[in-house]
């Protein structure tokens, strides 16, 4: 059987994460979606739960009955794959700026695990500029991200910005008096 790991934050999933796994999962027998349940990145919005439950729901209606989506905590990728039986690793390249940082790391995880290959898949051009972190951005300046997410991830944005208006840049800058978007 081939099985590949799709990891990432997904926060929140983004088309281009949705395109990358229909392709992949008409690539593998099996494609697990492992979710990263610590996001370093500061400006984080979703618990994993929540994220999870958004891939859970798209790939369900897209009938993606060979994607499963799973919790990636506190462990090394290699170690993540190796207690899976996976060899090969998916990741997405949307442009050229993304290689080096995605090189660096299959290079690495090549040094900890060499028997597991790390694929790299370019979303469809319509997704190829559109980044979680900017979604987050988007979200917090009151946009609209729907040409971004699907319908049911735009749900989940709404219900989250409905108990957290907080989030929502303030006049003049910053997120609940936090500075983090201050510029």
């Amino acid at each position: 059987m081939r099985v590949a790991v799709y990891p990432g934050t997904f926060d929140p999933l983004t088309l281009g994460h949705f395109d990358l796994i229909v392709r992949s999962s008409a690539l593998f027998d099996r494609v697990i979606v492992a979710v990263a349940g610590v996001s370093g990145k500061a400006t984080a919005m979703f618990s994993a739960a929540e994220r999870m439950a958004m891939i859970t729901e798209d790939a369900a209606h897209a009938g993606l009955s060979n994607v499963e989506v799973d919790a990636l905590d506190n462990t090394l990728l290699v170690n993540y794959c190796r207690r899976r039986q996976v060899r090969v690793v998916i990741r997405g390249l949307r442009a050229y700026s993304d290689f080096e940082y995605e090189f660096q790391m299959a290079l690495t995880n090549r040094k900890l695990a060499a028997e597991i290959e790390t694929l790299f898949l370019m979303p469809n051009e319509e997704h190829s500029y559109v980044t979680a972190s900017t979604v987050r951005e988007v979200i917090r300046y009151g946009g609209d991200t729907s040409n971004f997410v699907s319908s049911s991830v735009q749900r989940h944005i709404e219900r989250f910005m409905c108990g957290h208006p907080e989030q929502r840049i303030k006049t003049g800058g910053g997120i609940a008096n936090t500075g983090a978007f201050d510029r």
